[in-house]
């Protein structure tokens, strides 16, 4: 900046934050002045009297001035010139707030490159340049935090027999992070003690208490119950932390903190609050989201038994009262933490929570596609239900895994997990719980191409259902009847099942089961030929699906309004629909949706004249379809490569008809009778 500022440019460590005291203002003042020049002897001793002569040395002067590593807004607030020719750069661990004139900015962490460059500046360019990942690792285990990357690299400058990879390899393998990044009397977790020992130990503890939460984000919520504090007094805590940039406010309300500084108050806590102290905050940590996650749950599982959901009065109800309006928003928000906090609660020992934890985050994975977190769940559900010797919780976690097994088309594991589960409620005479299960087996059997062994199993349900009064699980039921019975095509019995369900939902007030019963409604009723009020229920169908969050639902009904406009000679609009289902099945995480809206957007492309395009996606699809054991999608595949090879190779499309037609019987539907046209069209 010195052609654009000429006449000075002065730098001085305030020592704000450093093992030596501060300086004051006046010896900050009398050092600048001897910069500009200005003896010593010509510097009044009186404070007043030396600023005075500051500001009167710069007046006029187009001047760069730097005040590092300020300790807080009194500090540099004499020091600001009068004029307007001068730049003011200020840097200091704490937001100063008290500055009334220029612009603050916190300064983020490096990017992948600018961290990967400090490197090669410190340990050299050549060596880092050799080995790009195991630099981008060092630089990713660094938290492309500067000062970490800066000994990081000095570490590698002063061993130059070892690799690049050999650092990343110490930086992954140890319990302590920190203590690897440590270069003569500078190290990470000095500079980070220096920001730490500037807050109060109200504010101390609160960060020390942050090393036990296993998220990303915060709210003032999560510290207040750890700590057991008042929410204002949480907030105030939070603020203080921002200001010392121990913890960044990545959005208004959401806090977290980085990597190293996660590990550094980790550290902390184990150092200065005793077991009982971290067991107790984790504890109130696990309880507050806990009970929070199954009050959403209430809301949004309107069928769920209430006994599921029966939890000991919470620790903290002021803060569980706080956050449940949030609803559904909140579930996303903090999805990966929940998740995280069932391994917390089996790795500290609350069992019962940990599988209780699972079974109230179930709705919102499942519905909102994250399968990978429902099975990571539930399997550590399942292991501390199995150590409490509860066979109760065992058989809930074994059913809620058979879920998950279903979106993933692995229906024989999820017929085994629920004969094991009907096995467990029969011996311990369990009928509500019983006939829940009943109905999910019999929906895992239909599915599956067993469609009367599914009918008589969810008929079963039903019945125990009526004579519980149980009208909510009624629906579900109703529910899952009506598509096996869609899928074995008996439209008359199905819509009669719709309309059932519709008022029982109407009822309950479940606006769930009722997307569920005008969806079925409408498929059944665009089989039976009737077009038109199949496409208003379809359109309504799809408004409450949306509204609930239901993406395999909105899936399922797309794909139905794209058949409904390629069976009315407009494929180019039927190939959009089936691409908006493929992305809701894909968000969704169900194999089988997914497989269903390739093999109808096939169909159309099909029909758009697109013969090459269709046969390589129907090709692709019943790959897919053979490795998951779908029959239905691999005949219905078939049965596609059929039309599309039925004038270039009516030999080999003879013998895919053939296949198909197969595959139809043994799923027992009714899309057998097109293949069957179309044999005898193929001779």
């Amino acid at each position: 900046m010195a052609g654009r500022f000429p006449d000075a440019q002065l730098f001085i460590d305030l020592h704000g934050h450093s093992d030596r005291s501060p300086l004051s203002t006046t010896v900050a003042a009398a050092t600048l002045l001897r910069q500009l020049g200005v003896p010593a002897e010509r510097v009044p001793a009186d404070p007043t009297d030396r600023l005075a002569m500051w500001r009167s040395e710069l007046a006029g002067r187009r001047a760069v001035v730097v005040l590092d590593n300020a300790a807080d807004a009194g500090q540099v607030a004499p020091l600001l010139p009068n004029g307007p020719d001068c730049l003011i750069l200020i840097t200091s661990r704490r937001r100063l707030i008290g500055l009334d004139s220029g612009r603050p900015s916190s300064l983020p962490v490096l990017d992948a490159d600018e961290a990967v460059e400090l490197l090669e500046r410190v340990a050299g360019a050549e060596r880092v340049a050799a080995e790009p990942e195991a630099a981008m690792e060092v630089a990713r285990r660094c938290g492309h935090l500067p000062l970490a990357l800066r000994l990081a690299g000095a570490r590698l400058a002063h061993r130059p027999r070892w690799r690049v990879a050999d650092l990343a390899e110490r930086l992954a393998g140890a319990s302590d992070p920190l203590a690897e990044l440590v270069a003569g009397e500078r190290s990470v977790a000095g500079a980070f003690a220096l920001s730490y020992e500037q807050v109060s130990p109200l504010a101390q503890r609160v960060f020390r208490l942050l090393g036990l939460h296993p998220g990303q984000c915060v709210d003032n919520r999560v510290p207040a119950a750890l700590a057991d504090l008042l929410l204002p007094q949480a907030q105030d805590a939070l603020d203080e932390l921002v200001d010392a940039h121990l913890v960044e406010e990545v959005e208004p309300g959401r806090y977290q903190l980085h990597d190293l500084i996660r590990e550094y108050a980790r550290t902390l806590g184990a150092g200065r609050e005793t077991a009982d102290e971290r067991r107790a905050a984790v504890g109130r940590l696990i309880d507050f989201h806990l009970q929070v996650t199954a009050s959403i749950g209430r809301s949004l599982e309107t069928g769920a038994e209430p006994s599921l959901f029966d939890l000991p009065e919470p620790a903290r109800p002021d803060l569980v009262a706080a956050t449940v309006g949030l609803g559904r928003a909140w579930l996303e928000e903090n999805r990966s933490t929940l998740t995280a906090l069932v391994r917390l609660a089996e790795n500290e020992g609350f069992l019962r929570q940990s599988w209780q934890f699972a079974r109230v985050a179930w709705v919102s994975n499942f519905y909102g596609g994250r399968l990978d977190d429902l099975i990571e769940t539930h399997q550590i559900g399942l292991r501390a239900a199995e150590r409490l010797g509860d066979e109760e919780a065992v058989a809930t976690m074994l059913n809620y895994l058979a879920s998950a097994d279903y979106r993933r088309a692995r229906f024989a594991e999820a017929i085994r997990r629920l004969e094991a589960v009907v096995g467990i409620y029969r011996r311990l005479d369990r009928p509500g719980e019983l006939r829940k299960v009943l109905g999910n087996l019999g929906t895992a059997y239909a599915v599956d191409g067993q469609h009367q062994r599914g009918i008589e199993l969810l008929t079963e349900s039903a019945a125990i259902a009526r004579r519980s009064g149980e009208s909510s699980w009624l629906s579900n039921l109703l529910n899952n009847l009506s598509f096996t019975l869609i899928s074995h095509g008996r439209y008359d019995e199905a819509v009669r099942m719709c309309r059932n369900q519709m008022a029982v939902a109407r009822q309950a007030g479940d606006l769930r089961q009722l997307g569920n019963s005008i969806g079925h409604l409408s498929m059944a009723r665009h089989r039976r030929g009737e077009h038109g009020p199949a496409r208003r229920l379809l359109r309504v169908g799809l408004r409450l699906k949306r509204r609930v969050g239901n993406r395999y639902g909105e899936g399922e009904l797309l794909n139905e309004l794209g058949m409904m406009e390629r069976e009315e000679g407009r494929p180019e609009l039927a190939a959009s629909l089936h691409r908006d289902a493929l992305v809701a099945m894909i968000d969704a995480g169900d194999l089988v949706g997914q497989c269903a809206s390739r093999n109808l957007l096939a169909r159309a492309i099909f029909d758009q004249g697109d013969v090459a395009s269709a046969l390589d996606l129907h090709r692709r699809v019943l790959a897919d379809a053979e490795r998951l054991g779908l029959r239905y999608e691999q005949a219905r595949a078939l049965d596609g490569l059929a039309r599309c090879l039925r004038h270039d190779d009516p030999d080999q499309a003879r013998r895919y008809a053939g296949r198909a037609l197969a595959l139809f019987r043994q799923v027992e539907t009714p899309d057998q009778r097109d293949t069957e046209k179309l044999l005898v069209e193929l001779g």
